[in-house]
């Protein structure tokens, strides 16, 4: 796989926290916002949070450094987005404990499998990618229905990329993606927790 995206420009948005304790993502610049994640998602510092296209040139957008928690219900439905410099982005809610420990590289998948989740884990580490590349959508989103061989992500590992699938056999298929537990271009290491599922109806 040739990985086009090591040549994308990047920027990184402003982030502003608030009494409530959410946090706020703003841009950098004015632009085109496209790819954004979606309501419910985990975004971390130093992750991808989509892509600004400025005089027709796509800019990787990341979260700063610090920045954690899980996307608000109030990015709008819309795949592009012009916005301003300053222009927010995202609201990022507060995570519990539970959450929070993933973010942080605890043990959260011990936390989780503890209460009985299920969660399709990295099979090594590396980078992870939820799409093929910045312009293309992700593959897996919540809510959606995965079987057996179906493609999740990408991981880099020394510049090698390999797609991974769902394929553990200890998971029911077909499942429905409650929750995406990594972030676009997390760093993982083996047996981080990637999506949460549940068993879906044939």
């Amino acid at each position: 796989m040739t990985d086009s995206r090591q040549f994308v420009p990047e920027l990184v948005a402003v982030a502003r926290r608030n009494a409530d304790g959410r946090t706020t993502l703003h841009a950098p610049s004015p632009g085109l916002w496209r790819d954004m994640p979606s309501s419910g998602s985990l975004v971390r510092g130093g992750e991808t949070i989509g892509a600004l296209e400025i005089l027709g040139v796509l800019h990787r957008l990341r979260a700063p450094a610090g920045a954690v928690g899980l996307v608000a219900a109030d990015a709008g439905g819309a795949t592009r987005r012009p916005v301003d410099h300053g222009t927010q982005l995202l609201t990022l809610e507060a995570v519990d404990s539970q959450v929070g420990g993933v973010a942080a590289g605890s043990s959260g998948a011990g936390a989780a499998a503890a209460e009985g989740a299920l969660l399709y884990v990295a099979p090594s580490s590396g980078r992870f990618y939820r799409r093929p590349s910045p312009d293309k959508p992700a593959f897996v989103e919540v809510g959606q229905v995965l079987t057996r061989g179906q493609t999740i992500g990408v991981l880099e590992v020394m510049k090698t990329f390999t797609r991974i699938t769902y394929d553990d056999a200890r998971l029911p298929s077909p499942a429905k993606v409650v929750e995406i537990l990594a972030g676009d271009q997390a760093d993982l290491g083996s047996g981080e927790p990637i999506l949460r599922v549940e068993p879906a109806s044939e």
